[in-house]
């Protein structure tokens, strides 16, 4: 019973989701001819194809080629405020009815906005394509690892000063090798003062320091991707025989855990769907949720997400609620708002669903 027309209809909620990984094709092309950057195909079909070779190849550098493309475009604020637009009318078609949409300001200041005016245009973006929607929405700035600790500070005290517009949190990318959060620990140390949000990529390709850096010496709220999480545990199955206490305290605090199937299996994080850790994860009460993480590059909708984890692990109706409410606990909005999109959406939505379809599972 577990069809995609009903996958497509249930209440979702999206809190890992890169602007610059999810624009649509007709845009970038539109785009790139206003501001004169090349692009491989003016055939939408095409260039999809396109940004989407490097997790079909599984090839980590052709998956991270295709953002010099993305961000190439998004240069200018009527650039910005137009895939913000678009980034919710898409997620709102998919039942999205909550989604946080990430992005650097620092990768939109080459042709001279400054930060403020990014965030203030994608800002813009988001509140129209609100109200075209209804759907809500909270906007993470990223910092970057490769980058100087300074501007990381600079980027977690724009955070801050935006958290009455829209800006839920705070969010540290990039390549984890050779990078470690912690010299990045300013930034974190002054959102954590602000008490406002954290969450940091960590995890997905490096192993458990990585995790542990993230959590107990930068204070993240949530992790982004954690696939390595598996290496501090013993399974059998899906069953966790034995755990490490970085394991054991991530599942005892209720730390979540955005978990993105077609991106790690496109960049290597995970060999596969069928040996992703998600289901083990899942399966043993850790507090995980599904994300797109870059919509373009990996040809997904979170619908397909859970078309996946359908397929491949045997979930059900009332499995893609828990991982939804998983999600909607973790939001970086505040508690009150959680519970009338829990109990006014999101329960409502799948209550109605499963009358309508007849399900008792």
């Amino acid at each position: 019973m577990m069809t995609k027309e009903l996958i497509k209809r249930v209440p979702k909620v999206e809190l890992h989701d890169h602007l610059d990984g999810g624009l649509r094709p007709r845009t970038i092309i539109d785009l790139a001819d206003t501001c004169g950057v090349a692009i491989p195909s003016h055939n939408p079909e095409e260039l999809a194809a396109w940004f989407a070779r490097g997790c079909v190849q599984k090839s980590l550098p052709l998956y991270l080629e295709t953002f010099a493309v993305t961000v190439a475009v998004l240069q200018t604020p009527e650039a910005l405020r137009r895939v913000a637009i678009e980034a919710v009318e898409d997620l709102a078609a998919d039942h999205v009815v909550y989604a946080e949409i990430r992005f650097a300001p620092i990768l939109h200041t080459e042709k001279g906005m400054s930060m403020d005016e990014v965030v203030v245009a994608v800002l813009e973006g988001m509140d129209e394509g609100k109200r075209r929607t209804g759907m809500s929405y909270g906007v993470i700035l990223c910092s970057l690892r490769n980058q100087a600790p300074s501007l990381s500070l600079e980027v977690a005290k724009l955070s801050v000063a935006y958290r009455s517009r829209g800006v839920v949190g705070f969010d540290l990318a990039g390549d984890e090798s050779g990078y470690p959060p912690k010299k990045h620990l300013e930034a974190f140390q002054y959102i954590r003062n602000q008490n406002f949000n954290i969450t940091i990529h960590a995890g997905e390709g490096f192993g458990l320091e990585s995790i542990w850096q993230a959590i107990q010496v930068c204070g993240a709220h949530r992790i982004g991707h954690g696939t390595r999480l598996i290496d501090d545990m013993a399974i059998s199955g899906t069953k966790i025989e034995k755990m490490g206490s970085l394991a054991h305290f991530i599942q005892d605090r209720r730390i979540p855990i955005e978990m993105c199937l077609s991106s790690n299996v496109g960049t290597g994080a995970a060999p596969d769907f069928a040996s992703h850790p998600f289901h083990t994860f899942f399966r043993n009460n850790y507090r995980v949720f599904l994300s797109v993480d870059n919509r373009l590059m990996s040809d997904t909708t979170l619908s397909k997400e859970m078309e996946i984890a359908v397929e491949y692990y045997g979930l059900t109706i009332r499995d893609l609620e828990k991982l939804t409410l998983n999600a909607m606990k973790s939001a970086f909005i505040h508690h009150n708002e959680k519970i009338k999109i829990i109990f006014d959406v999101i329960k409502k939505g799948y209550a109605d669903l499963r009358s309508e379809w007849n399900l008792t599972d």
